[in-house]
């Protein structure tokens, strides 16, 4: 199979952010990849249940703020695969990477900031309580 076949429909947005290991935090890059198949929302990179519960407070409050639904397989990796992520504090780098991927958002300035935080089901932002 032809290694570039299909690219001309793949995007994959990187979107920096930060997880807790004890009192360190480490940096996360959240990286998103929308294209064709099934629309399926799937998050890899040992998610915990609160992160994996994030695909639907994203969808919602992406819906409830006016974006579009991104349709066909849309697949979001926490790196590093290795370290346990926790908590709903990558809800707002999902949810960015998912508007960059779909091309719901232009931006090339996405690798100079970290983004933290919880969305509520609104789209507001909540404070993670994380520092």
């Amino acid at each position: 199979m032809d290694g570039d076949l299909g690219q001309d429909w793949v995007m994959l947005a990187r979107v920096c952010s930060a997880a807790l290991n004890g009192i360190e935090a480490y940096p996360v890059e959240v990286e998103v990849n929308a294209g064709w198949g099934e629309t399926l929302i799937v998050i890899v990179g040992l998610p915990d249940a609160a992160v994996k519960e994030s695909r639907d407070r994203v969808t919602t409050a992406l819906s409830n703020s006016g974006y579009k639904f991104p349709m066909g397989r849309t697949t979001i990796n926490l790196a590093p695969a290795d370290v346990k992520k926790e908590g709903p504090s990558f809800d707002l780098p999902i949810a960015v990477g998912m508007l960059a991927a779909s091309e719901q958002m232009e931006t090339d300035q996405l690798e100079n900031f970290a983004l933290v935080g919880e969305l509520a089901l609104t789209g507001a932002v909540a404070s993670v309580g994380f520092w």
